[in-house]
């Protein structure tokens, strides 16, 4: 299969995810384009950046029209986080490709495992505090930086678990934050945007953009716990992969 059309397959795959899920893009951009496009792991986590930005910024439409998007909330919680995520940026040029790769998959798995424990409260819209989003949103920023990941797979466990927010409104004001993050993050890195392979990104950002339309439409049909739990199980299989991949 050439690589355009392995990038359709990869985009469309992972626009589903970002529009389904509100995140889970960039967890699974970055090993498609180690792994099936022959990227090196530092350009691969710029790609991602690049792909993830668009994306997200067009899913983001569709659930804002929707009114699933805590826009204040999600503001703070991306602004929070741009600083950090800027630095981020700047210092993963120098981490090892294996250091990328293995904090990759283990931050990832422990996203998920948080997010399959059983709540201890049905689910209900809280009061969220400012220094909470505050310091969540920095954390996020750093990993988003360092990673080349927009972040939706540790924001939607954060806007759940430690805002409060109801899944599918943490769906859609992630996908804020995945904007505003992957930008930062790229405002750094645009000195190893110069050797990218666009002939293969611009396909699988458009087959990303389309299959983002379709995982808004089904995320409609599926309950907030459903979504949460397919979240969570992708998330591991990825991890365990590429922790797998990391150490054999």
């Amino acid at each position: 299969m050439s690589a355009v059309a392995l990038a359709l397959a990869a985009g469309a795959v992972i626009g589903l995810a970002l529009g389904a899920l509100g995140g889970g893009g960039s967890v699974l951009a970055v090993p498609a384009l180690i792994y099936l496009l022959g990227f090196t792991p530092v350009a691969a986590t710029t790609a991602s950046l690049v792909i993830v930005a668009v994306t997200s910024a067009t899913a983001l439409s569709a659930h804002a029209r929707d009114g699933h998007v805590r826009w204040r909330t999600g503001l703070l919680f991306a602004a929070a986080g741009t600083g950090p995520a800027m630095l981020g940026g700047a210092l993963a040029g120098r981490l090892p490709a294996a250091v990328l790769t293995v904090a990759f998959a283990v931050i990832a798995a422990a996203a998920a495992l948080r997010m399959l424990r059983p709540r201890t409260s049905p689910e209900a819209t809280v009061a969220v505090r400012p220094g909470r989003a505050a310091g969540a949103g920095a954390g996020l920023g750093a990993v988003t930086g360092v990673l080349g990941v927009g972040g939706g797979f540790l924001a939607v466990p954060a806007l759940v678990n430690v805002l409060g927010l109801r899944m599918r409104a943490a769906v859609g004001t992630s996908l804020l934050v995945i904007t505003v993050n992957s930008l930062a993050a790229l405002v750094l890195r645009a000195g190893t945007a110069h050797g990218l392979d666009w002939a293969v990104i611009g396909p699988f950002a458009g087959a990303a953009i389309l299959g983002a339309w379709d995982g808004r439409r089904l995320s409609a049909k599926l309950s907030g716990s459903t979504l949460q739990r397919v979240f969570a199980l992708v998330l591991l299989a990825v991890a365990g992969f590429m922790l797998v991949d990391a150490v054999v």
